[in-house]
């Protein structure tokens, strides 16, 4: 879906295509945060279970995630095939039995069939058109057991206040290119997510002015 909810650049900067024929893409910023996003999800697993990641881009934090987490069976998801072929790549490539094959799953489409004890997603809410951030938590709301967790993790703006000039700045880059993109307000993404029965639990301040909105089905 062009400009869709998980339009590339799917983890908040450039995708770089593969450059030895093979379907593996790489991205730098989700290099540089996947370490902090493993210490934010470890503290929320649970000892054994299943993790729905959506727009999974590049692979290379369920790659991460699932390397360091074994007792959880991680479900990547993204609608692009070029980046479900990347996910599966690293996940061979890597030897991880934990990861099953990547499904194409919209936010905006139909959910899968799945019970799942968490859903992590990264950086996708200011790349997508506003209905994104509902059809998100209902769909996660249909996902989730009792008592499992959704991580948002991104840059937000607070009380409708950037929280950094630069960040003030990629909202209008991100405005540039597509009208209907921007960064959203955390305190918008909590109240939408009550309505679903996703209850607030914390927000954690992360690396490069991002932050991770935790949430848990009640």
């Amino acid at each position: 879906m062009t400009n869709g909810p998980n339009s590339k650049p799917h983890l908040g900067g450039s995708v770089t295509p593969p450059s030895n024929g093979d379907a593996i893409l790489f991205s730098g910023p989700a290099d540089r945060n996947k370490a902090p996003l493993l210490t934010v999800l470890q503290a929320l697993l649970p000892t054994q279970g299943s993790v729905l990641e959506i727009a999974s881009g590049t692979g290379q934090h369920v790659e991460w995630f699932a390397s360091h987490c074994p007792q959880i069976t991680w479900h990547p998801s993204d609608p692009a095939a070029d980046c479900r072929a990347s996910v599966n790549a690293r996940v061979a490539v890597a030897q991880l039995p934990n990861v099953v094959s990547a499904i194409d799953l919209d936010v905006l489409g139909n959910w899968p069939e799945l019970v799942a004890e968490g859903v992590c997603v990264a950086n996708m809410l200011h790349i997508s058109p506003p209905e994104t951030l509902p059809a998100l938590v209902e769909g996660v709301a249909g996902v989730l057991v009792t008592g499992g967790f959704l991580l948002v993790y991104g840059p937000f703006k607070q009380n409708g206040q950037f929280t950094s000039k630069g960040n003030a700045a990629f909202d209008e880059s991100l405005k540039s290119r597509d009208a209907r993109w921007g960064i959203r307000d955390v305190e918008q993404l909590i109240a939408t997510a009550e309505e679903y029965g996703l209850g607030y639990e914390q927000t954690i301040a992360m690396p490069a002015n991002n932050m991770s909105v935790i949430l848990r089905r009640a």
